[in-house]
């Protein structure tokens, strides 16, 4: 009788464990970093940041020939990033090869083939076997791929793909939590948006949403090249991802979540207000969010 009742008592613990691991699995945002169930949040809101890496205050994580777009491109191109992300809902996804597509800033010439029967000038470009060839000398029916003192293998026609260094805007999402049972505010980084400026519609162009939780496994994977370079005292160099995480960045907020999902700008230009308000209504929610948290703390 014993061994009955301790038996339905193990199954009824077992199950009741099931059962809370289900409901605190269901508390916790799946891409969050903190992970901070819902039932400990006093106050959250989701903001959008946008982070221009050209600024001073940001050039550690841009330093030249060491930037984080540069660790980036490596890392989705070896596919140890392999989520690339349309929109910040993150489910619908970038493939590889449309990732490399978005990548391209100037498309490819078309050559003519290479015939053995035609004259062939110095400057000639032609294509034969899949390569660009430009001929150095004036030639006829010498192969290009077996006649170097002939041709030359050029870079002419070729597409054009943003450098590290041309991708400079980033989006960040991140939700403000005030833990209740802590009693502190968190900044629970969500996702990245990476963008390059397209010189031929003058506007930012998307290359993909990351989540910022695969991000920081690539920073943490590359502690030679996830470098935060500090100006000030290289002794206190440090991986992206703690320079992340101490808010050595600044990022003026562009969005603060609302039910019709316009960004600070397009709210202050649906109601027809000069462009200087906007950005002033920037630091003002920045200043709003700071005088939010001292209330908090009062409370």
């Amino acid at each position: 009788m014993l061994r009955r009742s301790f038996i339905v008592g193990l199954v009824l613990a077992c199950a009741a464990s099931a059962a809370w691991a289900q409901e605190e699995e269901g508390q916790v945002n799946p891409n969050s970093l903190l992970s901070i169930p819902k039932y400990e949040q006093l106050y959250k809101v989701r903001v959008w940041r946008i982070i221009d890496l050209r600024e001073k205050q940001n050039k550690g994580f841009f330093s030249r020939g060491n930037e984080i777009t540069r660790l980036l491109i490596r890392a989705i191109n070896s596919g140890e990033l392999a989520d690339i992300y349309k929109r910040d809902s993150l489910t619908e996804k970038f493939s590889k090869e449309e990732f490399n597509g978005n990548m391209v800033t100037q498309q490819g010439e078309t050559f003519p083939n290479w015939e053995p029967g035609t004259d062939y000038y110095q400057g000639d470009p032609v294509t034969f076997n899949g390569k660009n060839y430009e001929a150095v000398v004036n030639s006829k029916g010498k192969n290009p791929a077996t006649s170097p003192d002939d041709w030359q293998v050029t870079t002419r026609g070729q597409a054009l793909k943003y450098e590290p260094n041309e991708i400079f805007r980033v989006t960040l999402m991140e939700d403000v939590i005030f833990d209740k049972r802590r009693s502190r505010l968190y900044y629970d980084m969500i996702a990245m948006k990476f963008e390059a400026f397209d010189q031929n519609t003058g506007t930012f162009k998307n290359l993909g949403w990351f989540k910022y939780k695969d991000l920081e496994k690539v920073f943490r994977n590359h502690p030679k090249d996830a470098v935060w370079f500090n100006r000030y005292n290289t002794a206190e160099n440090k991986n992206y991802a703690d320079a992340f995480l101490l808010r050595l960045f600044h990022g003026v907020i562009e969005k603060v979540e609302n039910p019709d999902d316009d960004t600070i700008a397009d709210t202050y230009r649906n109601n027809q207000r000069p462009y200087k308000e906007g950005v002033w209504a920037m630091e003002w929610e920045e200043m709003r969010l700071m005088e939010k948290e001292h209330n908090l703390w009062e409370y």
